[in-house]
């Protein structure tokens, strides 16, 4: 959904079968960003397991870009945390 008069650098993007999970950790990535105006996100309804995230840019960067980036980050990060973990959980790491 993009805000009337703007070229793409206002969006909400509706996220379905996601949670503060992804919502809260994707705006915290897209923060990150200083091109990032605005970053929020919303859960529409208790009883509704979709969220409305919101990204507003500065100047004419399409908001698509850094929501993207985002979500390439956080699954860097995922990626990293889950190669941590199986490592320490290696046969070698236990001791056996």
């Amino acid at each position: 959904v993009q805000a009337d008069g703007t070229d793409g650098n206002c969006v909400t993007f509706v996220l379905h079968d996601e949670d503060h999970t992804l919502g809260n950790s994707l705006r915290y990535m897209v923060m990150k960003n200083p091109e990032v105006e605005f970053c929020g996100y919303c859960i529409t309804h208790p009883s509704e397991s979709k969220i409305n995230f919101r990204i507003q840019t500065r100047g004419s960067l399409p908001a698509v870009e850094p929501f993207r980036k985002g979500l390439n980050d956080l699954m860097g990060v995922c990626q990293h945390v889950l190669n941590t973990f199986e490592v320490r959980l290696s046969p070698e790491a236990l001791g056996g």
